[in-house]
């Protein structure tokens, strides 16, 4: 990784853990590109917040849509000689027993939080390999390493994500690029709506939530040249839940 600030892309930044990462990376010099779906407005506001320490831009994007990320991948690379960050944080959480579960339910959350990896990782870790330096960091969650009942689907799909983390860095270590996971417990964000916060609490040994912001943090340092020779981990950030 070059000492001067590159270029980094962070999937589903409008809101929670993905608007603090971006922000975190941005403090660090880099343009920073923020994804969205649908949440201009709270896009809008992550990119003031960017922009109060550094540059960046909006790419609005669904990426569980093959087509649509490749086509907009060649327009940022055109626009960017290469993205040197990638984190992939998009995801939905669709609580639901199994039995009750339909294909439509399985296919939508497999295809938000592991298909997207594959959909948007391909394409800039060709760049990657070509300037032989990189770092991608996947946002995969405790629910894919202890599992949840209700959470099936979103279970798998994150634990894929570790397989995925792991394997992908064996390939690609030899050009200087590194993939790592971070697996977060219970964060003060609206994926807990609907969660007995009091309940979720008792059950984490320090005793509250995580902030988005001590998420932010660890994958600024995995970004960093400090976490060079760190690769194909999986870092657990939970409040000692497990």
């Amino acid at each position: 990784m070059p000492s001067e600030p590159g270029v980094a892309l962070i999937t589903g930044a409008s809101r929670g853990i993905g608007r603090a990462i971006a922000v975190a990376l941005a403090r660090t010099g880099r343009h920073v590109i923020v994804n969205y779906r649908s949440r201009q407005d709270a896009a809008e506001e992550t990119l003031a917040a960017v922009r109060e320490h550094s540059t960046g831009e909006l790419l609005e994007l669904d990426v569980s849509n093959p087509e649509a990320v490749s086509a907009a991948l060649d327009g940022v690379h055109a626009r960017h000689e290469c993205l040197e960050i990638l984190v992939n944080n998009a995801g939905i959480r669709n609580d639901m027993l199994m039995i009750w579960m339909q294909q439509d339910d399985w296919r939508g959350t497999l295809q938000t939080n592991l298909d997207s990896f594959f959909h948007v990782t391909r394409p800039v870790l060709k760049q990657m390999l070509l300037k032989r330096r990189g770092r991608i960091v996947n946002i995969t969650s405790a629910a894919g390493e202890v599992g949840s009942p209700g959470q099936v689907s979103y279970s798998a799909a994150k634990a894929g994500l570790i397989g995925a983390t792991r394997s992908l860095a064996r390939e690609v270590a030899k050009r200087k690029i590194t993939v790592n996971a971070v697996a977060p417990g219970f964060i003060e964000t609206d994926m807990l709506e609907g969660l007995p916060a009091q309940e979720l609490r008792a059950r984490i040994p320090l005793g509250r939530l995580g902030k988005p912001e001590e998420v932010a943090a660890l994958v600024a340092f995995l970004c960093s040249e400090d976490a060079a020779y760190i690769t194909g981990q999986v870092y657990a950030i939970n409040g000692g839940l497990y």
